[in-house]
């Protein structure tokens, strides 16, 4: 089963395509080429929302779509849930 999505190879965040709870290994696929990734939920990602595909440090560009999206505001660990709680979205950022 196929658990979450990434977009583009240069993703920092993968797409919950179900609800995940934390301790559940997931599987991942790259849309563009068909690899696949797997980890472990470390926390509830519902669907929709993204995962983290690998350790994120504070201020770090997130990427998806290939393209930052926001900057982490504090530090997020591989399979943690990436939201408005730790995520300044570029929308919202000072130009």
């Amino acid at each position: 089963m196929i658990h979450f999505l990434i977009h583009s190879p240069q993703d920092s965040v993968g797409v919950a395509v179900v609800d995940l709870v934390a301790g559940q290994q997931c599987r991942g696929v790259e849309m563009e080429n068909g690899r696949e990734i797997q980890l472990v939920a470390r926390t509830d990602v519902p669907l929709g929302h993204k995962i983290a595909l690998s350790d994120l440090a504070p201020d770090q560009p997130v990427l998806k779509y290939g393209l930052p999206i926001g900057k982490a505001t504090q530090k997020i660990a591989r399979g943690e849930c990436v939201h408005v709680h730790n995520l300044c979205s570029r929308r919202w950022q000072a130009k």
